[in-house]
């Protein structure tokens, strides 16, 4: 959804934007191209690896490369900001290069971090985390009916030897569920695997304490723009697109306090969805939904 994520924000020639989630700098390019000389884009990401490819690309004075997480996009001196795109979950150079361990189809040791640099692998919790918190991981970030099951096929299993890789975990999962479950379309791991990413990466966290962060420093009618790829990340999208855009007014107020006038307006009632023509040369589009919302 390149297009229209970067028309969403309505660019301004010698504006300031952000690229929350830097990735394979697909979306960075296509908004540098549009801008001026006087404006300015910062991109963020806290995979070194994007980083660097970026950067090997080549660059110019008005593009700022970050190598953060989106959480901390408070923390670092930015100018009013004129728009911000996220691009959430997993980017294609991530999920494609089996040694990230991200891919229940790629075997890879357990590892699903974003940020390298970071302690917590994927190996860490399916192995030492105790069978309740596995199960709840499960069935809150990957809403996995199984994950009972599927917790105590893994307790079992690490007793008698570590879990070590992708392809060990998916099997696991599979002879955790039933034949009828087996047969339904889609990966049978496909759920337990989210459920793992947004663990290691507190990948929900992140983005509700950042989508706040950027609603305040977006300047009067900058805009926000946001892709999610799960209905977990969409609900929080929602919720804070929505809240931000309501006020509880008391009855016959006759001037609304500046602290109680909406942050946002809604640019889209309903998300957008990918089209026919992108589905048919990008599969991973088929779940993406982007909200767009504006500065009150």
């Amino acid at each position: 959804m390149l297009e229209e994520t970067v028309n969403a924000l309505e660019l301004k020639e010698d504006g300031v934007y952000v690229d929350a989630t830097l990735g394979g700098a697909g979306h960075s390019r296509l908004l540098l191209s549009k801008l001026g000389a006087n404006g300015r884009l910062y991109s963020f990401d806290q995979d070194q690896v994007a980083i660097d490819n970026a950067a090997s690309e080549g660059l110019d004075s008005r593009w700022i490369l970050i190598h953060d997480n989106f959480v901390n996009i408070a923390e670092h001196d930015l100018p009013p900001i004129d728009g911000i795109l996220y691009d959430l979950g997993v980017s294609s150079p991530q999920f494609d290069v089996a040694e990230r361990g991200f891919s229940y189809k790629l075997d890879a040791k357990l590892d699903m971090r974003m940020d390298q640099s970071q302690s917590l692998t994927a190996y860490e919790i399916i192995n030492h985390y105790p069978f309740n918190d596995l199960m709840r991981i499960f069935s809150r970030y990957g809403e996995e009916p199984y994950a009972k099951q599927i917790a105590r096929k893994i307790e079992q299993q690490r007793n008698v030897q570590a879990i070590e890789t992708t392809l060990e975990l998916a099997e696991l999962i599979k002879a955790s569920l039933p034949q009828k479950e087996l047969k339904k379309k889609g990966h049978p791991a496909k759920r337990v695997f989210q459920a793992l990413r947004i663990e290691v990466n507190d990948e929900l966290g992140s983005l509700e304490k950042s989508l706040y962060s950027a609603i305040d420093m977006l300047k009067p009618s900058g805009r926000i723009a946001v892709i999610s790829f799960q209905s977990l990340e969409d609900r929080i999208v929602k919720r804070i697109f929505k809240e931000s855009s309501e006020v509880d007014v008391p009855r016959g107020l006759p001037v609304i306090p500046e602290n109680m006038k909406a942050k946002l307006k809604m640019i889209v009632r309903k998300p957008i969805l990918a089209s026919k023509a992108e589905l048919e040369v990008n599969n991973r589009a088929h779940s993406a939904k982007l909200r767009v919302a504006e500065r009150a």
